[in-house]
């Protein structure tokens, strides 16, 4: 089926609910019972997936390289810490991943992580999760892009930072293998702010239909409130990936930005509700339109009582509400003027086709 496909045992795609993925990232703080509280919380909140991501500050990372820029004026300037020493207090064990895998499988929600080295890959492949994501740091990688290929699962390709030349090499990368895609539309600005929505681009997933018409949109988004994500779904998008904590007021690189327990479920609730709304692409009288079809259109009336032999002329006829099925409507006029009326009509009656000979 085209624009679909599945993550373990649920449908992704056009013709599917919204999947929605908690990216709980940093937020688990160190502390591995509280990485578990989360993904219980997030299937609670209505998640399809908690997702974490795999790293060694080492091998994401240059300590050098950071300290040796000149200017560093994004979210991370605000950190009390270096870099390199965020990056190793949110590292997730890599003892942890069996038993998050197996949690998630206690709160029936899936599992699975971004691998940021060749290490964490094999470890995610090992320990089976149904899907893979490719960071929007790393769509330039394409060793890597090319090793979660060839794990034959789904990937989901976040594309923040990124100009059209850098999707449209992942892309043609990735396409070379049989997996199933999901295009994200991203921006990579981890403020949190309103000024954000400006940056995001919507727009440009009718590029990636137009581009790539087979597949699944989505997108990985970090502004706050429902907007960016009720105008993705409303655009086509069928994958959105959220941080999720339960306190954003928490101390962490993630937590700022992240959505907790009652944003989420209002999140996807307001969701549900947008996918009811969208509906059909063909235009018909609705169901629950029967009634007022006939209630509010206008029919052709008598204006007085019509004798049997009457040659019917405009003066005889006036368009006015009600409009049973069964009437001759004003754009059908000429199927009444100029004929003889062969059934008397009363003042107000609405005229039909077997009226006339």
């Amino acid at each position: 089926m085209p624009n679909s496909f599945k993550i373990d045992d649920v449908w992704v795609g056009d013709k599917y609910p919204t999947y929605f993925i908690a990216d709980i990232a940093a937020n688990h703080d160190g502390d591995l019972q509280r990485a578990k509280d989360l993904i219980y919380m997030a299937a609670e909140s209505g998640a399809d997936a908690a997702k974490f991501q795999h790293f060694e500050a080492s091998k994401i990372v240059s300590d050098y390289g950071f300290k040796d820029l000149q200017a560093n004026k994004s979210h991370q300037s605000n950190w009390k810490k270096s870099v390199f020493e965020i990056y190793e207090d949110a590292t997730v064990p890599r003892y942890w991943t069996q038993e998050l895998r197996n949690t998630c499988i206690d709160a029936n929600i899936h599992f699975f992580s971004a691998p940021y080295d060749f290490g964490a890959l094999d470890l995610l492949n090992k320990v089976g999760v149904p899907v893979h994501k490719i960071g929007s740091g790393d769509i330039t990688w394409t060793s890597m892009l090319k090793n979660i290929a060839q794990s034959d699962k789904p990937v989901l390709v976040a594309t923040g930072a990124s100009d059209i030349q850098d999707v449209t090499r992942a892309m043609n990368l990735l396409s070379n293998y049989d997996v199933p895609l999901c295009l994200m539309q991203c921006n990579t600005n981890y403020t949190g702010t309103l000024e954000n929505l400006k940056h995001i681009h919507l727009n440009v997933l009718k590029t990636y239909s137009l581009m790539w018409p087979e597949i699944v949109l989505g997108l990985s988004d970090h502004t706050p409130g429902h907007a960016t994500v009720l105008g993705a779904v409303a655009l086509g998008a069928r994958v959105i990936e959220k941080h999720f904590t339960d306190d954003k007021l928490r101390v962490g690189p993630d937590h700022a930005f992240s959505m907790n327990p009652h944003d989420w479920k209002d999140m996807v609730e307001r969701t549900r509700e947008l996918e009811a709304a969208l509906g059909s692409t063909r235009k018909f009288v609705a169901e629950n339109e029967k009634e007022t079809v006939i209630l509010q259109r206008r029919c052709l009336r008598a204006t007085s009582d019509i004798p049997v032999g009457t040659i019917l002329t405009e003066k005889h006829l006036e368009a006015l509400r009600p409009a049973p099925s069964d009437s001759v409507f004003p754009y059908d006029e000429v199927r009444l003027i100029g004929h003889v009326l062969k059934r008397a009509k009363k003042l107000g009656q609405n005229f039909t086709v077997y009226d006339v000979e």
